[in-house]
């Protein structure tokens, strides 16, 4: 299919334009111009929602006087109106008011909705065409991915110098259908292509290598202005959108829920120090079977496999190291070139490495919590090392099951206040940003000489909290998250991982959100580095 594009704007456009337009919103001008002035110098092509003003019309003035201070400046209007997921009450002539406006105001490109082109009168559109702006011609589904190649058959009459299709992805592989469908296309080089939604995030990061004219991204976390919008500074930096191109490996963390993974802040960080070209993306996988058609068509050259696809994902590999076929999980995955994938485990590495720098592991008697991926790695990792385990699932089923194939023993709540432990590993969720659940254990529980929770986000847990104002020392997360990390890192690249890098960037991360958490205890962001081995009972009252 081919597009008849009315004007040079495009290519006049394609000189001034990036990868990545940032997405400024604001409830007055002075609070646009302000996180505008704060972006552009850096990244000089954005797009105004001035649909989030409440009088769009007063405010063109001034952000005329910003086009006017800041020449190297590409600006879109948008007016969404509230029926189409926008936020502007005003009808379709309205809203082309506010739009020829802005574009005597210095706007150099304009985002018109396709039910809003498909209103307006005859000339209507010709008209805001006059005034010498480029038009982008735009179409959102906020409910799925279907119909594409329909959508821009619709837009195409209408002539625009860009089309915009934005469905969302309900699937990892909608984001396949989207990009498929812009690499169809002979002349590409004019659609903008994007999924939203959680799924969405390989679209917005590989959807310019598809073809896609650029990508939008929010002015910082929190901004979105759609579901699954990347802050632009992480787009850029952490996943390098303007160096990622057909040569680009892809690999991705896997699981359910995947939104707060610092993984992808880790391993790009690591490709990056170590100049390997590569990307690593967050992948919202609700169903196996989505993720492993979405390996293959990508293709994904690997894969950090989290909850709960640890044990679930070792049906579909063709070989595993001998580690995963003992415990029955996996939570590394590498892609051969015939496409075949094998199956390693550095979660136990992860558990057991911290452990060893502080006691002996031989005759240590352990309690771990949880019977799942994490914590199979745990119980089988502490008996290859001698110790002796017991387990304390809610599901006591599930516990004496492992404890069977394990050699390690079930043990009972009410016992466990009354048993002396060497280490209790917490290896469930509980804890996790986002994970609702009451403890295990409360403090009367914690009989032990250390406590290691391996959930790493946030920096400081429940047991953590409660096992420091015991005075019991601690292993945060954090070790166990970049040890295993760094073993992924190996058997993806083949090179050394670069940890300390990777340890910097998780710690500055979890300390970034627990400053931006104000309902988080302050003991949080006080949290010690992960070798420390007790808080000092005054730094802990200090930070509350």
């Amino acid at each position: 299919m081919t597009m008849n594009v009315p004007s040079v704007a495009p290519q006049f456009l394609r000189s001034r334009i990036g990868k990545v337009c940032v997405a400024i919103i604001g409830s007055t001008a002075a609070e646009m111009l302000e996180k505008a002035s704060a972006v552009v110098k850096e990244t000089p092509f954005l797009e105004f929602r001035l649909d989030y003003l409440e009088k769009p019309l007063l405010a063109l003035p001034k952000l005329k006087h910003f086009f006017t201070d800041n020449t190297a400046a590409t600006g879109i209007a948008t007016c969404r109106r509230t029926a189409n997921g926008g936020k502007f009450s005003g009808n379709v002539a309205a809203e082309i008011e506010v739009l020829s406006k802005a574009a005597a105001a210095g706007f150099h490109i304009v985002d018109v909705e396709l039910e809003s082109a498909a209103a307006m009168k005859k000339g209507e559109l010709q008209k805001l065409r006059e005034t010498g702006v480029a038009l982008i011609i735009s179409h959102h589904d906020f409910a799925a991915t279907k119909d594409l190649e329909g959508i821009y058959k619709r837009i195409v009459p209408f002539e625009p110098d860009f089309i915009k299709i934005v469905p969302t992805a309900k699937s990892l592989v909608d984001n396949v259908t989207l990009m498929r469908f812009i690499e169809r296309m002979e002349d590409h080089s004019n659609i903008i292509g994007i999924c939203m939604g959680d799924a969405g995030i390989i679209s917005r990061v590989l959807g310019v290598r598809a073809g896609s004219a650029f990508t939008f991204a929010a002015a910082s976390i929190g901004e979105e202005t759609g579901p699954g919008q990347i802050a632009a500074r992480t787009l850029i930096e952490t996943y390098r959108i303007d160096q990622v191109d057909a040569a680009t490996k892809v690999y991705g963390v896997a699981g359910n829920p995947i939104r707060s993974s610092l993984s992808p802040m880790m391993m790009n960080t690591a490709f990056r120090r170590e100049t390997v070209n590569a990307v690593y993306l967050a992948l919202q996988a609700n169903k196996l079977s989505d993720l492993l058609k979405l390996v293959q068509e990508i293709p994904i050259q690997g894969l950090s496999v989290t909850m709960p696809l640890k044990e679930e994902i070792m049906a579909h590999l063709e070989k595993t190291d001998p580690l995963s076929a003992k415990i029955g999980a996996c939570n590394t995955v590498l892609r051969a070139p015939d496409g075949k994938l094998y199956g390693f485990n550095t979660d136990v590495a992860g558990i057991t490495g911290p452990l060893e720098k502080r006691l002996s592991l031989r005759g240590a008697k352990v309690l771990v919590l949880g019977a799942g991926g994490a914590a199979r790695a745990a119980v089988f990792g502490l008996r290859d090392k001698g110790a002796e385990v017991f387990i304390l699932n809610r599901t006591a089923e599930t516990a004496q099951k492992l404890a069977r194939q394990s050699g390690a023993k079930t043990i009972k709540k009410d016992a466990v206040a009354k048993t002396a432990f060497d280490v209790i590993i917490n290896a469930t969720p509980i804890g996790m940003a986002g994970i609702k659940g009451n403890q295990l254990l409360e403090a009367k529980d914690l009989n032990t000489k250390l406590v290691f929770d391996l959930v790493y986000n946030p920096l400081e847990t429940p047991l953590l909290r409660m096992a420091r104002q015991k005075g019991i020392p601690i292993i945060t997360g954090i070790e166990m998250f970049v040890q295993q990390g760094a073993r992924q890192f190996e058997i993806f690249t083949g090179k050394p991982a670069p940890e300390e890098e990777m340890l910097r960037v998780v710690i500055h991360a979890l300390r970034q959100q627990a400053e931006a958490t104000p309902e988080a205890p302050a003991a949080t962001s006080k949290a010690p580095a992960p070798n420390a081995k007790k808080a000092p009972a005054a730094k802990a009252k200090k930070a509350s």
